[in-house]
């Protein structure tokens, strides 16, 4: 009997007990939690949000994150989601696309260009084998590793105080910040286990009590929050704008291809097989699908959850009821108020210290999938050239001053989206060398 109950956790389809579910679930809760809120934390200071605004935009983001989990395991129609054991969640991956439209436009043009972008993502999804040529592992992995690369900055600032704090750049900060990061750090590289999976947010929690008795943590959202709220319908507003729609389209399709690495990652571990054509467009429209719905409500955009697959690839556990479980915790936190307000009373120095981490772990990622491949002289400037000009024009803020406004909002805000173009067109243009020249 025992070794029937556990079989049924390595079958999709299983029905195990309750308590075999609970832990399992909430060890996928654990894994990303913190990467689901923070981008919202990080984009609604950048925005200016009001604490309220700030609660919901943390609520949605839980929420959705949900609901686009449950909908990759219960496939609308039989086509929008994979029916595949994988964990949705809004993904850092956005984050310096989303704070740049933020920061120029508004909230409400983010959420407008998210709808343009969850369409193009439905349709890379139906066209996927005619485009899927597009994106080689050399251009995904300099894609990725430019997200990693331009999310520093915005660590380093959280980690200082948050621009514009009175206290930006003092010594306590740095302390607290870097306590954060060595703890992260210690249960990361030094436990096993659920404590390893948990690193990022026993670390935040240890900075966070630190923060308390130094003071610096406000309780003001949390007295004034509700117990219940649904996340509101067009609260934030929806406006579309043409150079913000480039940049998120470009970010989806990115995003799009990250998705069938992840797919491929979770049958690959969990089941000892590649995903069917039918299962990758069928994700990959799911994806897309919940993009343009959440966008509605004040989520951002969610993505796959590598550190999900990862345990997916280490326990081989894929019953759906485990992410069944995972996603009603998930809806549920982000129906209460009160604990999506505590979460936005995290002090950014906190944040910062946790989340640097987790960028270098996004950019090694890109590092990992370029030296997988033959990393010659051809592959090589791919990867240098479109890093050096996505980079560089980015760091340099009027390297492009006397273009039209419309060109600096889509290739001047965000290093991603030059490096994507610049990697797909080099990796079109450039012939393969001979080996000779290898």
């Amino acid at each position: 009997m025992k070794t029937n109950k556990k079989s049924t956790l390595f079958s999709f389809d299983g029905k195990p007990s309750l308590k075999d579910v609970a832990p399992l679930g909430l060890q996928h809760v654990v894994a990303m939690i913190v990467g689901c809120v923070t981008p919202a934390l990080i984009v609604a200071s950048v925005a200016q949000l009001n604490p309220s605004d700030k609660v919901l935009l943390v609520q949605a983001s839980l929420f959705f994150s949900g609901i686009a989990t449950l909908i990759q395991i219960f496939p609308i129609g039989g086509v929008i989601g994979s029916r595949l054991p994988i964990i949705m969640g809004v993904s850092f991956a956005y984050v310096p696309t989303l704070t740049a439209i933020a920061g120029e436009f508004n909230i409400a043009t983010l959420f407008g260009s998210q709808i343009a972008g969850g369409l193009v993502a439905i349709l890379f999804g139906i066209f996927l084998k005619k485009l899927s040529y597009l994106f080689p592992p050399i251009v995904t992995g300099t894609v990725i590793l430019s997200i990693g690369l331009s999310l520093y900055p915005v660590a380093i600032k959280y980690i200082a105080g948050g621009a514009g704090s009175p206290d930006f750049g003092s010594p306590q900060n740095w302390i607290v910040a870097m306590i954060t990061l060595g703890v992260v750090i210690y249960f990361n590289h030094f436990t096993k286990g659920t404590l390893k999976l948990a690193s990022i947010l026993i670390g935040m929690i240890v900075g966070y009590v630190i923060s308390i008795f130094l003071g610096i943590v406000s309780f003001d959202a949390v007295r004034e929050a509700s117990l219940f709220q649904a996340p509101r319908f067009m609260h934030f507003g929806i406006n579309f704008n043409t150079t913000a729609i480039v940049s998120m389209v470009i970010m989806y399709v990115v995003n799009s291809v990250q998705a069938i690495g992840d797919l491929s990652a979770t049958t690959g571990g969990g089941m000892d097989r590649l995903p069917t054509d039918k299962e990758l467009s069928h994700g990959i429209i799911g994806f897309g699908f919940t993009g343009i719905i959440s966008a509605f409500f004040g989520c951002m955009p969610t993505a796959t959850y590598s550190q999900n697959v990862g345990i997916v690839t280490i326990t081989k556990v894929i019953n759906k009821w485990i992410f069944i479980f995972a996603s009603f915790i998930v809806i549920l936190t982000g129906l209460i108020p009160k604990f999506a307000s505590i979460l936005t009373t995290i002090p950014q120095c906190v944040l910062g210290g946790a989340t640097i981490s987790v960028f270098a772990i996004i950019t090694m990622t890109g590092i990992k999938m370029i030296a997988a491949g033959n990393l010659n002289k051809r592959n090589s400037a791919v990867v240098g050239l479109s890093v050096a000009l996505g980079m560089g024009i980015v760091q340099v803020p009027n390297s492009l001053a006397l273009f039209p406004s419309w060109f600096i909002s889509i290739f001047g805000k965000s290093s991603v989206v030059v490096t994507t173009l610049v990697a797909i067109l080099l990796n079109l243009l450039l012939p393969q060398d001979n080996a000779k020249d290898r």
